[in-house]
């Protein structure tokens, strides 16, 4: 009887380990679908003469 238990509780514990793997791998896929990119240049801040942070860089004067 307890080895028949104890087998139960071990394909429980495999089904749920395997469950929580497909789980985060699609939370992974999700994320990289949703993503809006990264590119370099979306990500550049500047700061203009007056101290204040803007998207777009300074001008050569």
């Amino acid at each position: 009887m307890a080895k028949s238990q104890a087998t139960f509780m071990k394909k429980q514990l495999e089904k749920n380990r395997q469950k929580k793997k497909e789980d985060k791998e699609q939370r992974k896929q999700d994320r990289q679908q949703n993503s809006s990119g990264g590119d370099l240049e979306s990500m550049m801040a500047y700061v203009n003469e007056f101290g204040e942070i803007v998207s777009t860089p300074p001008e050569k004067k």
